[in-house]
């Protein structure tokens, strides 16, 4: 089960991690009633990721203005959901933004903490310089200190980021939970920490022991990510390009390279993080499998980029997903909400560049090897050759 931001940052209070001074907006006209000094920022309350770039996210200096923010705000669905409430919160001057997780490892079964020295949207582009340090006997501050040190934080920073680490792992450990993130965690001119938005993924099996959790459970059955959607979003119907990735920020960072490369997205298709509560390792590689039969199905797709960026699951086994999508003379087989779809023998499929980030890299690249996707090693690469060969199959 996911929370929502104002819910995070509800049992980040009770731990003593810092936040913002928030009120919850569950009408236009509530803010009329504001107790928070403005500046302000109003922010869509959505399980779904990246609001700040799609509009959800909105700093105003007035109530008018607030107001007429939360109209728009309340109007606007981030991939297909609408928010119930909004957050009004205080706004904080961030000099410097970190990125900070505890997750289970599930390939590992132990906890692992998370950290990287750019973080608000430049994580997904700064993957590679995430940070990790595996929790693998009794916790301790050490943890804590060895991964600010491998991000290279100095001075004060240090201990303050120690003891909120410390914190969110306490918090994770319980309540159960599979994920605690901030991100991003600020830091304003004299070195204070902030943590700006929250994310938190309770384990339905602990939700039993934990009444006060499932209570917070008001998510509508159809946001639950149990199968793909029924239709694609088409962005522009003159192009040739679709985009296939997990998670909502990586889906969004890699729309948002391709667009400045100059490339025409035709469609995108987020088959959703693999820290989704409900997920066993397996169902990021059948969601990636079931996605890439949905996009080959509209025959004016030429290229696909699949950019996935594994955590639990290693590269390998999402390239063995991709090599049974391009494995003739077998059809391509898939079940969507009760519908078998088929691409047939003589189909044309289209080309797939494919960026992987994760565990088993070498052996991901060794199955691809006999396939006819084009493996990149860097995003950039990937987005260069994609669309290289949209404006080839053009002409």
């Amino acid at each position: 089960m996911d929370l929502l931001e104002y819910q995070a940052k509800d049992l980040f209070r009770e731990v003593g991690i810092p936040v913002l001074p928030s009120q919850c907006i569950e009408r236009p006209t509530d803010l009329k009633a504001l107790k928070i000094p403005y500046p302000i920022a109003l922010k869509s309350q959505v399980y779904m990721g990246e609001r700040g770039r799609v509009g959800g996210v909105r700093f105003v200096a007035n109530t008018i203005d607030a107001i007429a923010a939360a109209h728009s705000i309340f109007n606007l669905p981030i991939m297909g959901e609408y928010p119930k409430v909004l957050l009004a919160e205080a706004k904080y001057e961030a000099q410097q933004e970190l990125y900070l997780a505890v997750v289970l490892n599930q390939s590992i079964r132990r906890p692992v903490i998370l950290g990287s020295a750019k973080g608000g949207i430049d994580v997904q582009t700064a993957i590679d310089e995430m940070q990790q340090v595996v929790i693998d006997q009794e916790f301790s501050s050490f943890y804590a200190r060895r991964l600010a040190l491998k991000m290279g934080l100095q001075g004060n920073l240090i201990n303050s980021f120690s003891d909120i680490a410390e914190r969110m792992y306490r918090l994770f450990i319980d309540k159960d939970l599979d994920l605690v993130e901030i991100n991003p965690l600020g830091v304003n001119r004299v070195g204070e920490i902030m943590a700006l938005d929250g994310k938190i993924t309770v384990n339905d099996a602990a939700l039993g022991r934990h009444p006060s959790l499932a209570a917070l459970d008001h998510r509508p059955r159809k946001f639950v990510l149990d199968r793909l959607p029924d239709s694609l979003t088409t962005i522009d119907p003159e192009g040739q390009i679709a985009v296939l990735c997990n998670g909502a920020a990586l889906t969004m960072a890699t729309m948002d390279l391709i667009s400045q490369a100059g490339g025409k997205l035709l469609h995108y298709l987020n088959i959703g993080s693999e820290t989704h509560h409900t997920w066993q390792p397996e169902t990021l590689c059948d969601r990636l499998e079931q996605g890439l039969v949905m996009l080959a199905k509209n025959k004016q797709v030429k290229t696909i980029l699949v950019n996935i960026v594994g955590g639990t699951v290693p590269s390998d086994r999402v390239a063995s997903a991709i090599a049974r999508f391009l494995r003739p003379p077998a059809p391509v087989r898939a079940i969507s909400h009760k519908e078998e779809i088929r691409i047939s023998r003589g189909a044309p499929l289209p080309k797939l560049v494919v960026r992987l980030l994760g565990a088993n890299l070498h052996e991901a690249k060794d199955q691809l090897a006999a396939t006819p996707a084009l493996v990149m090693d860097d995003l950039d690469s990937a987005i260069g050759q994609l669309i290289t060969l949209s404006k080839r199959r053009e002409a």
